[in-house]
């Protein structure tokens, strides 16, 4: 699968966060998060994987019972089933896959 950057397409996921499926494949998902400033990530945890990486803004990620001050060009890894929950400090994009695919981010 192939798709061209395409400002279309991102839908609300909680309160100031948005988010928008970009690419997936049989095994993996591969998500982006649009953050605004003061945005709260509840915790929660689902059975998928989750690998992400900042590209812009300052959040805080609470992996577990561990805070990460998170910055551009930070990565984390979350194991399926782990609590986690997040803060945007400012306006904040990550990008995300998560492993197996998230049949509720297909649609």
């Amino acid at each position: 699968m192939f798709r061209k950057k395409d400002l279309s397409g991102y839908k609300k996921a909680v309160d100031k966060i948005t988010m928008k499926t970009l690419v997936h494949g049989e095994k993996t998902l591969l998500a982006e998060f649009r953050l605004e400033k003061g945005a709260v990530l509840p915790r929660h945890s689902h059975p998928h994987e989750q690998t992400g990486y900042l590209v812009s803004g300052c959040m805080d990620l609470t992996i577990g019972d561990v805070v990460h001050r998170v910055e551009p060009g930070d990565s984390w890894s979350i194991a399926g089933g782990l609590a986690h929950e997040g803060f945007a400090h400012e306006e904040s994009v990550a990008v995300e896959v998560f492993s197996p695919v998230r049949e509720d981010y297909l649609s």
